[in-house]
């Protein structure tokens, strides 16, 4: 999936600039410039030896899990011969289903990390992550086993399940994805992390208020119909807070730029069917809270 790759990439430009004495619009003074000019061409040059290199392909380890699987070569290369029987799979499917899948894929991942207790773990060192390893190799190993059973048949894989087991974290995930995936969302966002923090359940049904963090992937307007289906809101471009209920007059031109956070909370109805907890939703709106932060 290059669209992490294209997220990781402008977060490294960003610090490139950063650790090279590039402050923003600030101009550089005439006696740093060719220090300035060394730094850029060392640190791109490295950079691009790594790209060039067939043997690891770790563009988008940015969390946790990541760089633990790019730091073993064993589940490095379990990890590439997944993703390429999934992008496998979902190449058979027309663009709809593939969109569905995209999501569901994505979603397998944070339950992964979920449950092997790596999420917000980005800055540990590796060496005291080291128990979360047979975590992702049993992940990995029985996805992997999934897609073998299946023979080439993507509808055995993807497309299951349209219940969540129970109104909790994995419900609201499971929901936020597939509210994605029918709004088009990937192609600007991707969903980052999500969290259950408050629920309310009966026999029948449920409410459960969930964070869901999300990261720019291409520019859109912060009041747009992009904006309001897939974070919920439009968005004041003074204060990275939403701004909902705003007319199409009032829209602001201004965009959200790659590699920006954006973090909504919102409360989710659920109701009890007979294969499981299922949300009816097309679209985020309207959220309760959110904020917009890091990026450029």
């Amino acid at each position: 999936d290059r669209l992490p790759a294209i997220e990781e990439n402008a977060i490294w430009i960003r610090q490139r600039n950063l650790g090279c004495g590039i402050v923003g619009q600030t101009a550089i003074r005439t006696d740093d410039f060719d220090r300035v000019k060394a730094c850029l061409l060392k640190v791109t040059e490295e950079r691009a030896a790594i790209v060039r290199d067939p043997d690891f392909d770790c563009l988008a380890a940015n969390t946790a899990a990541g760089a633990l699987i790019c730091a073993d070569p064993s589940l490095a290369l379990t990890e590439t011969e997944l993703n390429s029987q999934v992008l496998g799979l979902i190449g058979r499917l027309d663009p709809t289903a593939a969109r569905f899948a995209f999501a569901e894929y994505g979603r397998w991942t944070r339950e992964r990390d979920r449950k092997c207790n790596l999420v917000g773990k980005e800055n540990v060192p590796l060496a005291e992550l080291s128990s979360a390893e047979d975590c992702l190799a049993d992940h990995l190993k029985r996805k992997t086993e999934e897609i073998a059973a299946a023979k080439g048949d993507p509808k055995k894989v993807f497309g299951r399940q349209v219940a969540a087991r129970s109104p909790d974290t994995d419900a609201v995930d499971f929901c936020a994805a597939r509210i994605h995936a029918a709004n088009s969302c990937g192609n600007f966002l991707r969903i980052n992390r999500v969290y259950a923090l408050d629920s309310q359940v009966t026999d029948q049904d449920a409410q459960v208020t969930g964070e869901i963090e999300m990261v720019v992937l291409a520019p859109f307007t912060m009041c747009s119909k992009v904006a309001s289906t897939c974070t919920g809101t439009c968005w004041d471009p003074r204060t990275g807070r939403p701004q909902p209920g705003v007319g199409s007059k009032e829209r602001s031109g201004e965009a959200f730029n790659v590699t920006r956070r954006l973090r909504v909370q919102r409360t989710f109805a659920f109701v009890k069917a007979a294969d499981g907890w299922r949300c009816r939703e097309d679209e985020l709106a309207p959220v309760n809270s959110g904020t917009a932060g890091g990026g450029s």
